[in-house]
């Protein structure tokens, strides 16, 4: 072909360097001062071991003892959840840097606290796995939930990101829930609060954003929508509360969407599907929207039969 093919691609590569100038956010090219997103993904499948023990294993540990098994996986999560947080410090817009030592120390302090939190997390997880289980009649047993149900995966993970949340923990929350997110399609933002026996059916497509506070006994379909009424004011809004609050036993049905941070969903309500609502409701109502108009024809006929429409839009429960 004529073409010198080592310098031209020595050409590229210059050119492609040259545009690593430190000009844009982009730019950064250390790897050893951040947080690894696979090391998060491996300390958050190693997380399920410790609150699914006897469900998942790692298969690297040959031992007779269950407890030891335990004992050295949680110490092995120690260490390196210790390191990742040190490194996601400095990402930190409320600390701001600091110096190495007491990041050390900082980190440590956070990962002894996530741990004391494990049994509290795992009784959540435990309600959230009964309600799933009491809410669907194709559930065939508690370990089909616990293995195969895209629900759990991603509720269990979210329990667990929220309380590194809570510890103030910057970037590596929102890495576990939308590794959860990749895995079973339902994005849950690690800051939203979320009550116990939660049951998520289905759940490819559901959103629920960072400010949302959900009840007890709530369960949610596929699709639904807990967002933002608007987010163009960007960065100002941080901080304030943008998202619904869905009181206790609440069934939000299949591509509903609820918007706006002032909205609330009163409790015993049941919220049909593909409504999209702004403002609140009050509690004990059923929100529908009226059925389309549905035509049935034969092949070569002219008949139609239309289906009865809903006359009102709102019901009350008596």
């Amino acid at each position: 072909m004529g073409h010198d093919v080592k310098k031209e691609i020595g050409e590229l590569v210059n050119k492609v360097l040259a545009d690593y100038n430190g000009t844009k956010n982009i730019d950064a090219t250390d790897t050893f001062n951040k947080p690894d997103r696979n090391e998060i993904i491996d300390i958050t499948n190693n997380l399920f071991f410790v609150v699914f023990p006897g469900y998942f294993k790692d298969r690297t540990y040959k031992m007779y003892n269950p407890e030891n098994e335990i004992a050295v996986m949680v110490e092995d999560i120690f260490y390196h959840l210790n390191k990742q947080v040190a490194l996601a410090l400095d990402f930190c817009k409320t600390r701001g840097s600091m110096p190495e030592e007491q990041r050390k120390e900082e980190s440590y302090r956070i990962c002894k606290a996530f741990f004391e939190k494990i049994p509290a997390i795992r009784e959540y997880v435990e309600s959230d796995l009964l309600a799933t289980y009491d809410g669907d009649p194709a559930a065939s047993s508690l370990e089909e939930i616990i293995l195969a149900y895209p629900g759990i995966i991603a509720i269990t993970t979210y329990r667990l990101a929220h309380e590194l949340y809570l510890l103030n923990v910057p970037v590596i929350p929102r890495l576990m829930t939308e590794f959860a997110h990749s895995r079973t399609g339902i994005d849950i933002h690690p800051g939203a609060t979320i009550g116990k026996h939660f049951f998520i059916d289905h759940g490819t497509g559901i959103v629920v954003g960072e400010t949302s506070i959900i009840g007890d006994n709530v369960k949610i379909y596929q699709g639904v929508t807990i967002g933002a009424l608007s987010t163009r004011g960007g960065q100002k809004l941080s901080g304030k509360k943008r998202h619904p609050t869905i009181e206790d036993n609440v069934v939000i049905y299949a591509g509903a969407s609820i918007l706006g941070g002032e909205t609330i969903i009163g409790r015993n309500s049941v919220v049909g599907g593909n409504t999209f609502i702004t403002s609140s409701v009050p509690a004990d109502t059923v929100v529908s929207i009226k059925n389309p108009e549905m035509e049935y024809r034969s092949a070569g006929e002219k008949h139609i039969k239309s289906e009865m429409k809903q006359s009102e839009e709102w019901f009350y429960i008596i």
